[in-house]
């Protein structure tokens, strides 16, 4: 898979979303943001590292990430592109329908992360996550 078809597809689901055109053109750059509470902010440097780690291990290209604390520990919810093109039909349905196959690291307890469906909605510009 061609990571420019799917940096295109990433930009896709990003306007799906109604996320703030700013943080579409920073993708664009390369520069990948993360929502808290919907608001927007660029990663850190170890989050950084942390997605490009990931990225590396499964061939996915991350587009978005949710920074969530919670009494599970603080969680990092990543929107992605699957590196399977025949996924992409059935990821852009669960996505308008508000249900996102996403990658959840948690940070405190790193055992504990997984992929799954989460609940999101577009809010200020970025994502929140619902359930």
């Amino acid at each position: 898979m061609k990571r420019e078809e799917m940096k295109q597809e990433a930009l896709s689901r990003m306007s799906m979303l109604q996320m703030h055109p700013n943080a579409i053109e920073d993708f664009e750059k390369g520069v990948l943001n993360r929502s808290e509470c919907g608001m927007l902010y660029w990663l850190t440097d170890d989050e950084k590292d942390m997605i490009m780690r990931w990225e590396a291990e499964t061939s996915n290209l991350a587009y978005h990430v949710i920074k969530d604390q919670t009494s599970l520990g603080l969680m990092y919810s990543i929107l992605y592109v699957s590196s399977d093109k025949e996924e992409w039909v059935f990821d852009r349905k669960d996505l308008v329908d508000g249900y996102p196959l996403s990658y959840v690291f948690n940070q405190d307890d790193p055992n504990c992360s997984e992929y799954g469906s989460i609940k999101i909605m577009p809010r200020f510009g970025g994502v929140i996550r619902l359930g």
